[in-house]
């Protein structure tokens, strides 16, 4: 009974295994069940363990801008801390523009928007801070729902987006030899 009531409230389960008296659920790769099935009781009792996830990424420096590509299918709790970290580092390392490709994204949640903005607000005052790739519905529909495509500079491809920056970067060296 316990059995049926822990797999319907974690509908993403990928495996069952048994070992030793547990079943281990699996929900995606970020999160495992113990459930412990007492065989002279029939009880049972489950925990949550977070396994911490290195995030992937790769990051592409240039002298006017770098691109970051975010190689996660989620944006979610579990990789945004590590997103605005890396998005800091990059600030204070004097990168100009950036340029986030969020190609090989299918969902953000709350906390994945949390990070965008970290990114957008880092760069609001020195430079350019881009969000590219938006090829999920998913995504393209929050940042939507958000109001946030007036705020953000979203820049359907990656090529049109390194195309736009390095015309700012021209044009603010035009504007700065005129005064």
């Amino acid at each position: 009974m316990g059995f049926h009531t822990v797999q319907r409230k974690w509908n993403e389960v990928n495996s069952v295994e048994f070992s030793g008296g547990f079943f281990t659920f699996g929900a995606r790769e970020e999160y495992f069940q113990y459930i412990l099935l007492d065989a002279t009781t029939g009880s049972w009792a489950f925990s949550q363990k977070n396994v911490h996830r290195i995030m992937k990424y790769s990051v592409d420096k240039n002298e006017r801008y770098a691109v970051f590509t975010l190689e996660e299918g989620n944006l979610n709790s579990l990789i945004a801390p590590q997103l605005k970290s890396e998005l800091v580092i990059l600030s204070n390392e004097g990168v100009r523009n950036l340029i986030l490709d969020l190609s090989k994204v299918e969902f953000v949640d709350s906390s994945g928007l949390s990070a965008i903005l970290t990114g957008h607000r880092l760069w609001q005052e020195e430079g350019l801070f881009i969000l590219t790739g938006l090829n999920s519905p998913n995504v393209s529909r929050l940042i939507e729902i958000s109001r946030l495509e007036g705020v953000l500079t979203i820049i359907p491809t990656l090529q049109e987006s390194i195309d736009y920056t390095i015309m700012q970067e021209l044009e603010n060296e035009l504007n700065a030899d005129d005064e």
